[in-house]
């Protein structure tokens, strides 16, 4: 019975909004005749009123014994249980399935679809902050470097972090910079681990997309804990997982027969017959990962206790590039081929920390923690025809062969296979934290806290091997050279004084201000002020202002790359390179941040339960995608970087960008929270949720840049479209969770707001076709100043899953997410690349994916 108390404890903790199967008679009977009550009791049980369980919150205060609705910002607490029933495998997916205000884009681009992003409040990944248990996490060294909303992020992969060792995450929905520094200006998303010293959990899901038959998804999770002694314990973690490429059909353009009139494209004429689909760079990666996570704690001497976190994973993942057509290299492969950009990615962490109750009559907590991610990147699949003669590229020795192409008659040498580039971030962070609760003149109850922090991160990028770039580099990803390689680091020193009042009984006020000095970029103030007052014990409203920031990362300041497609070549420059201060590049500066929100937190009925909070956060000087051109000056660019364009492109296929703070934004939104538990007696018990969130970023300034006497905006209508309307106007989740006998049914509907992106003229496009930009006529195909709106219409997405429990051991789930096959509008074939892209990739509304079938069990002993 003690094994079914911790579950009920650690797995069933409940949302904010949505209601989680509890188990509570059990957990709290210890009879003998409760561990052999049946099935049908055990279940009719199994959900709590949701008030009576709401968790107890550590994240966006230093008051103790707070709970999520009496905060005076709004939080939102989400458990693993919660997590586990919305069918996905990923950390990441999950909080996107039951959250609102989290979404990721319809897919990845590069390197940058091998690592997990999302976007909250349709912010930048990097404009939230992920601390788990309290403690910042170290980022990703992957960059996102191309075009889009997510450019420039290297975020916190929360996928690295195995989800069997989550308890609940608390998601802080307003900027808490003056509280945790930088990065806090979206959010703060906390994830709490398991830390009980007993039972053991397993679970194994596998599925695939149903109506394409690939995307196969399998992984595997265990947990478990045990005393450490007498008064400590140890809880471990692990979770292996593996997922197949996902592929919508796509017809390429060159494989088609014909084309429109002046379309760029050449059509494959060869003798050779390939499928009109092979070209597969709208995907999903093939992945495998592997987590490990080991939590413990143990009291030391009286009053001290030390405790730590320790987590490892592994992962190697491979993405489609555009696939090359059978003629492009025949001595090597005959059948045309599709390279595939490659990670192997090795990320961990460690937190050792000792905590005490009474120091001249403080609690303390003194803590350090150090992170890294090492990620190679490389290519596979590929060649590097500029290291061929030109009769090499059409020599049929040896065909269709995997191996390096080797020659003793002038031909040249190619591998196949390349690593392009290494990269690592590593974080080392210090802290100490004290607190002390007090009375002022024994009538006005507070609590102060203070502390500082000390923080190393350090960035280093490694060239790739000479053949990934000499030469025009290898097809698909070119490598790094030695000259834009480097090792990069910085000091931050920060301190923070938060004051929690009760001027009355029924009104809280909390005043917080941090300082911190970069020695990069300099220093920051921060102050935050939020108050909330109980009307009665029904009613109460809050509100909050505070100012915020976010350093540029060192990945920002530093980072270039140049990916080469069949017809195209896109430069990313690095913003201190005299490359980009040609093109008008300057030093970065730190994002500054405005926040202010008010809401309400009713209890109209018992247990049901309401929340609404407005919100704007204002952002000056953000870094985005900035400088955007083409054409001979672009191509100027990249050879000052040392890169060599491959012949026969067209001029204007050549882009370059930087990083630069180049826009002000306001983010308006209102955030709304239900939930109502219905008690049905002999038909179980129905807990019902709602959660909207509407958002809306408009620009407020848009920067310029001036290159040989000519003003040019920072920001063109593609790239403006990417930061303020690419995200979804508003996202709405109606759940109901349905519990009777040993049956539970979970049935979620999710409504996608709609979303615009400015689209390119593509390869379709007629070569004769112009646009006129400032009383200028220029080529229409691969204009960097005359696009297309496109709209992705809203969507409905309908989930549902059916679990059955065999024993108290046993539980059985079979489930579908998206059930009817809901896929993003599909986009006309001259905005689409190659007739390969009939999705915008840079919408973050539903996923191309489609449905997805699963089956799971789990087992509790």
């Amino acid at each position: 019975m003690k094994l079914r108390k911790s579950f009920f404890v650690t797995s069933c903790l409940v949302s904010t909004f949505l209601s989680c199967s509890a188990y509570a008679a059990d957990a709290s009977n210890t009879t003998t005749k409760a561990k052999t009550a049946s099935a049908k009791q055990h279940a009719k049980t199994r959900t709590a009123d949701v008030s009576s369980n709401e968790m107890v919150i550590v994240t966006g205060t230093h008051a103790t014994n707070r709970k999520a609705r009496q905060s005076t910002s709004p939080i939102s607490v989400i458990s693993s249980e919660v997590l586990r029933r919305s069918g996905e495998m990923n950390l990441a997916e999950a909080i996107t399935r039951t959250y609102a205000s989290i979404n990721v884009s319809n897919m990845g681009n590069d390197a940058g679809a091998l690592t997990s992003a999302f976007r909250m409040r349709g912010l930048n990944p990097n404009e939230v902050l992920v601390l788990v248990d309290g403690k910042r996490r170290h980022t990703t060294a992957n960059i996102y470097a191309d075009a889009g909303p997510d450019f420039g992020s290297t975020p916190v992969d929360l996928n690295m972090i195995p989800a069997a060792s989550i308890d609940h995450i608390e998601i802080l929905e307003d900027g808490a910079a003056a509280l945790y520094g930088s990065d806090a200006i979206a959010g703060v998303v906390n994830i709490i681990t398991k830390k009980t010293d007993h039972g053991l959990n397993t679970n194994f899901q596998t599925g695939a997309n149903a109506y394409n038959g690939d995307g196969w998804q399998y992984q595997a999770s265990v947990d478990g804990g045990t005393k450490l002694g007498n008064d400590g314990y140890i809880h471990l973690s692990g979770q292996v997982y593996h997922t197949d490429h996902m592929v919508p059909y796509t017809e390429d353009h060159r494989l088609l027969g014909y084309k429109p009139e002046g379309a760029g494209t050449s059509l494959y004429t060869g003798s050779v017959k390939v499928p009109k689909n092979s070209n597969k760079v709208t995907s999903t990666p093939e992945e495998t990962r592997e987590n490990l996570s080991i939590d413990f704690g143990k009291k030391l001497t009286e009053g001290i206790e030390g405790y730590g976190l320790i987590t490892y994973a592994h992962r190697h993942a491979e993405s489609y590039e555009n696939y090359r057509v059978p003629g492009t290299i025949e001595g090597m492969y005959p059948y045309g081929f599709s390279p595939l950009e490659t990670i192997e990615e090795n990320d961990y962490a460690a937190t050792l920390g000792l905590k005490g109750g009474n120091f001249l009559g403080f609690s303390w907590d003194l803590s350090t923690t150090y992170g890294a991610d090492e990620d190679k990147v490389g290519d596979k699949n590929s060649v590097n025809a500029g290291m061929l003669s030109s009769k090499c590229l059409v020599r049929s020795a040896n065909p269709g062969s995997t191996s390096p192409y080797l020659s003793t008659d002038g031909c040249g040498w190619s591998p196949t296979s390349a690593r392009a580039e290494t990269y690592r971030m590593a974080q080392w962070t210090n802290n100490l934290d004290m607190k002390r609760s007090f009375n002022i003149a024994s009538v006005v109850p507070v609590t102060v806290a203070f502390g500082g922090e000390h923080r190393l991160e350090t960035y280093k990028v490694e060239a790739g091997v000479p053949a990934s770039y000499e030469a025009g580099g290898m097809a698909g990803y070119v490598g790094l050279q030695p000259q834009n390689a480097g090792n990069w680091s910085r000091d931050i020193w920060a301190g923070y004084l938060d004051g929690d009042f009760h001027p009355a009984k029924h009104w809280d006020l909390d005043f917080a201000g941090r300082f911190e000095h970069y020695t990069d970029v300099g220093n920051t103030e921060n102050g935050k002020v939020s108050t909330r007052y109980d009307i009665t014990p029904r009613i109460a409203v809050r509100g909050t202002i505070s100012n915020g920031f976010r350093a540029p990362t060192l990945a920002e300041q530093h980072f270039s790359a140049i990916n080469v497609g069949a017809t195209t070549v896109s430069g990313l420059l690095p913003v201190s390179s005299q490359a980009a201060r040609t093109l008008g590049a300057s030093p970065l500066k730190p994002e500054r941040s405005t926040n202010a929100s008010g809401g309400i937190v009713l209890e109209p009925l018992k247990n049901f339960h309401v929340e609404a909070d407005a919100y704007q956060i204002n952002i000056r000087d953000r870094i985005i995608a900035g400088g955007s051109t083409n054409g001979a000056v672009a191509i100027n660019a990249v050879e000052q970087l040392g890169f060599v364009i491959p012949s026969g492109l067209d001029p204007n296929a050549v882009s370059t960008y930087y990083f630069a703070n180049g826009a002000s934004t306001r983010t308006q939104g209102l955030d709304i929270k239900a939930d109502y538990l219905l008690h049905m007696h002999r038909y179980g018990n129905l807990a019902l949720s709602a959660s909207l969130d509407l958002n809306r970023t408009r620009l407020s300034h848009v920067g310029t840049t001036t290159v040989d006497g000519v003003s040019t905006p920072l920001l063109n209508a593609a790239t403006a479209s990417y930061i303020t309307t690419s995200y979804p106007r508003s996202k709405l989740i109606l759940n109901a969770y349905w519990t009777v006998d040993n049956w539970d049914i979970n049935l979620r509907e999710t409504r996608y707001g709609e979303t615009t992106t400015m689209l390119g003229y593509q390869d379709w496009t007629p070569s004769s076709a112009t646009c006129m930009s400032n009383g200028v006529a220029s080529a229409l195909r691969y204009s960097s100043k005359c696009f297309s709106q496109f709209k992705n219409t809203p969507r409905w997405l309908t989930d549902l899953s059916i679990g059955y429990r065999v024993n108290e051991h046993w539980h059985l789930t079979v489930g579908a997410n998206n059930i009817f096959n809901i896929r993003p509008r599909r986009v006309n074939d001259i905005y689409n690349n190659y007739g390969a892209r009939i999705y915008d990739a840079n919408s973050a509304q539903v996923p191309m994916t489609g449905g997805y079938y699963f089956g799971r069990i789990d087992a509790r002993f």
